[in-house]
């Protein structure tokens, strides 16, 4: 084994942390009797040699010796070295694809063809796989050909003549999921794959593999789902729960090309007990992946129904109202990991989706009260996301907070302490059972970073809170550490336009440390301005700090001085001088503020129109809606919106909250066809970015704005 590896000149090459010349010591590790050496040696090919799914030229040179051990039955684990495999040369590189590399990539696209081309031609011995006495490679290897292979035909017809063979529960499961593969790669295919996927997913077979069946049709033709798939798919949970399975266990043969067949009394391919060093913590990526997974198994009744859920629910994509429906049923399993795999599941439509969610909402809710804490904690998580959408568990969250203060704050190992979901959940409700919490989180040594924001969704109701938000102002010193500990309940004080807190503020303005002083002046300033006319008395401190301009601190103090005094004349000047700020940011802070200044500002129209084609598109934007703001003219500012809102989607929450303002949105203007467009949509206008604690609260709000401006109601203000 391993012939010639001496012999290439690995020092050459270099993977993602320097020379390669590690890669033989890792190959070799690969072929390790010790299970905790091989688990290191997968740990470099993903860490290094394979990292972040890259090829380098070390990547190809591993290929020929990978091979070498998936064909080696002497070899242990060889399943995660045909999953290594696949990933290598499983990328796809479309004309499409091609044309978004610049020239700096062209080397890695390249290598990125050569590992398909190289590992394609050798993805003939994963034939010999489907039936290798490792359950382990079984499982790898429908996916690898489906893949891979560059005949599919032969790959789905290899598909299904194992399938009534096979003994292991989730190879069969593999076979069906290549299947779904091989229609989605090949799409010339899918025809013939949803034909055999329709039958699989008939009466008859056995559950799981019916479970299968409909979440690769959802993937590769959706049309083909039962018109009551809800129903079929939560009755199948149910069997499934009713005959608990070992995760390697066997479950009734089927005849994959007849029909159902009787049920065989076969053994499970049961999985060996860990060894000793199996058993030990582990250090590698890998295997910390492998516990993670493996501390949700226990128990469960079929581990894998999470995932064939999570497939069938990406496939039902825009059919929101089943999802729901079958979400609903999910989290009135008995089985409480099923109703934590719900839940996430749930934030990911939410989140991605809009809907009527009432019922799915008060039912994540519900299980706040269960005793299972990771359930519990959850839902928690979950709620806290929704802000107004998690009403319907209002009474739930509230009993939650009451009934566990020890959860009313989050400690981490590194980091300031933070709100408990719950907590956040309630206050971003407005919900005023939430103030007791949080002031007990004012009186911690530490306070929990985001509590003034918590006090922001709150509004009044949060009023009690001033008098320790003062006090705890007061207590702070203003050394290095000052910005970290006075920005929440500044925060909290700006919130509640607390004036009362004058001496405190003022102090935290006059003595702000060198470091982060302007952020905790800022701070200061942003409070002091809340606070309105009742703040007269720090006007003299105020046009002080207007003869330093040029900097964010001077903008701001203008901004303050323009919310208590009105003295545009003071206040014109400095923000004048802002519009010329090198940074875009600090330009924007001005450009914002004249905005507030309104009419009085309008002799700046014509330096704000010249905004108009900055090459900064956040910048034109507020630029748009400054200048409509002082000159009360939309003519020029309505182009700009809709072009920013059409290059970039993060725009949309300001531009439809101006065009709310504008009463622009007459029966077939083209402000009103962007925004009924927008209220047509199903999917959240940043759904495409992934995670974000605000996305669906930013999205509710566009939809919110969308509403008021077709209205032709020019109040300001989201309505949710």
């Amino acid at each position: 084994m391993f012939a010639g590896i001496d012999e290439v000149d690995w020092a050459s090459m270099e993977h993602a942390y320097g020379p390669a010349d590690d890669v033989p010591a890792i190959l070799r590790g690969l072929a390790s009797a010790d299970p905790a050496e091989r688990e290191a040696a997968l740990d470099g090919m993903y860490g290094a040699v394979h990292h972040q799914g890259d090829v380098y030229a070390c990547t190809l040179a591993c290929i020929p010796f990978l091979f070498e051990l998936v064909v080696d039955p002497g070899i242990q684990d060889r399943g995660s070295i045909v999953e290594l495999l696949t990933s290598i040369g499983g990328i796809d590189l479309d004309g499409d694809d091609e044309d978004e590399f610049d020239e700096d990539e062209i080397e890695g696209a390249a290598n990125y063809a050569m590992a398909a081309t190289a590992v394609t031609a050798g993805a003939g011995v994963f034939f010999e796989l489907m039936a290798d006495e490792d359950p382990g490679v079984r499982l790898a290897a429908p996916l690898a050909l489906a893949t891979l292979h560059s005949h599919p035909v032969r790959v789905l017809a290899l598909l299904r003549e194992r399938l009534p063979v096979e003994p292991a529960e989730e190879v069969r499961l593999a076979l069906v999921e290549a299947a779904g593969r091989v229609a989605l790669r090949h799409r010339e295919l899918a025809g013939q794959a949803a034909d055999w996927l329709t039958r699989l997913a008939g009466e008859g077979f056995w559950p799981g593999l019916r479970l299968a069946a409909l979440a690769q049709l959802a993937r590769c033709a959706p049309d083909a789902l039962p018109g009551d798939v809800v129903r079929v798919v939560t009755g199948l949970l149910r069997q499934l729960r009713s005959v608990p399975v070992r995760r390697a266990g066997a479950a009734p043969a089927v005849d994959a090309q007849a029909g159902p067949a009787e049920a065989v009394d076969t053994h499970s391919e049961a999985a060996p007990e860990p060894s000793v060093e199996e058993r030990a913590a582990p250090v590698t990526l890998v295997g910390q992946l492998r516990a993670l997974s493996d501390e949700e198994t226990p128990g469960r009744f079929a581990p894998w129904t999470a995932d064939l859920l999570r497939t069938l629910h990406v496939g039902l994509d825009d059919r929101v109202a089943e999802r729901t429906a079958l979400l609903t049923a999910q989290l009135r399993s008995p089985d409480h990991q099923q109703r934590i795999d719900a839940l996430r599941m749930s934030s990911g439509l939410i989140r991605a989706w809009r809907g009527s969610y009432e019922e799915l909402v008060r039912l994540v809710g519900e299980q706040l009260a269960t005793p299972e804490p990771r359930l519990a904690e959850a839902a928690a998580h979950v709620l806290e996301e929704l802000f107004g959408l998690a009403a319907p568990a209002a009474d739930a969250l509230a009993a939650r907070v009451a009934a566990d203060p020890g959860a009313w704050v989050q400690d981490w190992p590194s980091g300031p302490p933070g709100l408990g979901s719950a907590v956040k959940a309630l206050a971003r409700l407005g919900d005023a059972r939430a103030v007791p919490a949080l002031a007990a989180a004012l009186e911690r040594p530490e306070v929990p970073h985001d509590v003034g924001f918590a006090i922001g969704c709150l509004g009044a109701a949060a009023a009690p809170l001033t008098a320790v938000l003062r006090r705890r102002l007061g207590e702070v010193r203003l050394d290095e550490g000052a910005y970290d500990r006075a920005s929440p309940l500044l925060t909290g004080l700006t919130a509640l336009q607390a004036h009362e807190a004058m001496p405190e503020v003022l102090r935290v303005l006059r003595d702000a440390p060198e470091y982060r002083g302007e952020w905790l002046r800022t701070a200061a300033l942003r409070a002091l301005g809340s606070f309105g006319p009742a703040a007269h008395s720090a006007v003299p401190e105020l046009r002080t700090l207007l003869r330093r301009p040029g900097n964010t601190s001077a903008t701001e103090a203008a901004q303050a001085l323009w919310a208590i005094d009105g003295d545009a004349d003071a206040v014109l000047p400095v923000l004048i001088e802002g519009l010329q700020a090198e940074r875009a940011h600090e330009r924007r802070s001005a450009v914002n503020a004249l905005g507030r200044l309104g009419t009085r500002a309008a002799v700046t129209a014509p330096r704000l129109r010249a905004l108009l084609r900055h090459e900064e598109l956040w910048l034109r934007v507020d630029a748009a809606i400054a200048l409509w703001d002082v000159s009360g003219r939309a003519e020029e500012s309505v182009p700009v919106l809709l072009a920013a809102w059409e290059k970039n989607r993060h725009v949309r929450v300001r531009v439809a909250e101006c065009l709310a303002r504008m009463g622009v949105a007459g029966a077939g203007s083209d402000v009103a066809h962007v925004l009924r467009a927008e209220l047509a949509s199903v999917r959240r206008h940043n759904a495409m970015d992934g995670y974000g604690s605000h996305d669906t609260y930013e999205d509710e709000n566009l939809l919110a704005f969308c509403r008021q401006a077709l209205l032709g109601n020019t109040g300001k203000g989201p309505t949710t």
